[in-house]
Order: C-alpha cells, then structure tokens, then sequence
C-alpha cells in the first residue's frame, strides 16, 4: 500500500506569500515563497504546491521566476498552478523547475491545451484542481476562474471528466471550507473516490491534525492545508506523528 502524502500549499498574490479565506486573500504571512520554501524543506513535507492568486493575468511572469528562483532549494516534489492558460506558460513553468501543473480554469475553456499539456508531459504531470461552492439552492457546484464562474456541474462529473482528459490527480478544494477551521468537505471527497481511480489531494478549512486524519478516511490520498502550516512551528513534523499514531501510513 503506498504511503500518504503531505503536502504544503503556499499561496502566492503579487509575489508576497498571503493567507487564504474563502479566497479572499488578505494577511501577508511572508514577504516572498523563498523562506517559505525553505522552512517547509526542513520540516519533512513531502510535496510543495505554489498557487499564484493575482488578481492579474500579468503576474505569470513574476511567478515564472518565483519557480525558478525556490525550484533551486526545494527537494521535494514542487507542483505549481495559476494562469496556466496555455502549452507555452504550462512548459515553461515545467522547464524552470516545477514537477507538476495545477489546472483550474482551463479544462473548461480550452481543453484541447489540457490534454496537450498531458499528452506531452505525462498525465503525471497534470493535476486537476476542483473548486466546489454552494449555489443559492443549497447544491455544491464546480467553480473555475478562481471561484467566480460557475459551470453548473457537480465536483464527481467534473472529476470524471478530468481523469477521463489527461488528469493524473484531483486537487479538491470546498470554497466555503477554505480558512473556516472546520476541516475539509469529506462528504464530496468521499463521493469522488468512489468514482475515480487517480489520487485525491484534500484541501481547505484545516485546523487541526484530526482534519487531515478525517479526509484520508473519507479518500483522499495525499492531504493538504496552507494557513495551519505558517502559523506552527515544524507543523509538518507534529502532523505527521499525529497522523502515524493513529496507524496511518505515512511518510515520517
């Protein structure tokens, strides 16, 4: 059985690393993802994933050299996302460091650049990040163009659909979990595993170690949080004996 990863998001607005609330993205934890990088380095995170949530479609520039800059110092697997809106940006991003591509936005718009991407890097290299919010008839549905489009399709169809074009894991994030403190959507994470075959990565609303211990049971394969991570000390170290004391498989 393989083991369960951890896996530390830092989320990125112009540069500076900020924290996040229904993606509402206000307090600045640190001035740059460097130090960020390097702490979570020393700490026994097994993945890194860097979100650009600029408000400018400009900022791919800026966060190209982000890559480039803490790809030299990570030594752990570093997936990276926002703006991917095309094979050009998706490679470099790829060539300056990054081991995978979080896609949000594009598998509604262009799918054809999606499974360019994955046809020539690997499915491996592709992960589909699921935005999922209330509507106002109390159903969760898939949204993209960070939260503010609604397809009008539930989080396990859309899921369907991505491992079915080229995605090679699910990035599932509840919009009103994010930075609420009471734990991940696991209703959905569990309707999801249920239907697909690649992994699960659980993210939003963690506030403690049992949150992450509640969304591998519901499914999910690797567990993430951001705000919990910047605000303990060797966070990533307590959550992992928590999570080995319960018989978890994890990687210590």
């Amino acid at each position: 059985m393989l083991k369960h990863r951890l896996i530390a998001v830092i989320i990125i607005r112009d540069g500076q690393v900020v924290q996040s609330e229904k993606f509402k993205h206000t307090n600045v934890i640190h001035y740059d993802a460097f130090h960020a990088v390097e702490a979570f380095n020393n700490w026994s995170v097994d993945e890194i994933l860097l979100l650009n949530v600029s408000k400018n479609h400009s900022s791919q520039k800026k966060f190209l050299e982000i890559v480039k800059h803490v790809s030299k110092t990570c030594f752990v697997p570093l997936t990276v996302g926002g703006y991917i809106d095309s094979v050009a940006y998706g490679s470099s991003l790829i060539f300056s460091g990054a081991d995978k591509l979080v896609i949000n936005t594009l598998w509604k718009s262009d799918i054809e650049t999606v499974r360019s991407l994955s046809g020539r890097f690997g499915r491996q290299c592709i992960v589909a990040s699921i935005d999922v919010k209330m509507n106002n008839q109390n159903l969760k549905e898939v949204h993209v163009n960070r939260g503010e489009v609604n397809i009008g399709r539930n989080a396990v169809q859309w899921a369907e659909f991505c491992e079915k074009n080229g995605a090679g894991e699910i990035f599932f994030n509840n919009i009103d979990h994010d930075g609420n403190r009471k734990g991940y959507d696991t209703e959905t994470i569990s309707k999801i595993s249920k239907k697909v075959k690649i992994p699960i990565i659980a993210f939003g609303g963690v506030f403690s170690w049992k949150h992450m211990l509640e969304g591998l049971n519901a499914g999910a394969d690797a567990v993430a949080a951001a705000n919990i991570f910047h605000y303990k000390e060797m966070a990533t170290k307590q959550a992992k004996k928590y999570l080995s004391r319960q018989n978890i498989k994890i990687r210590i």
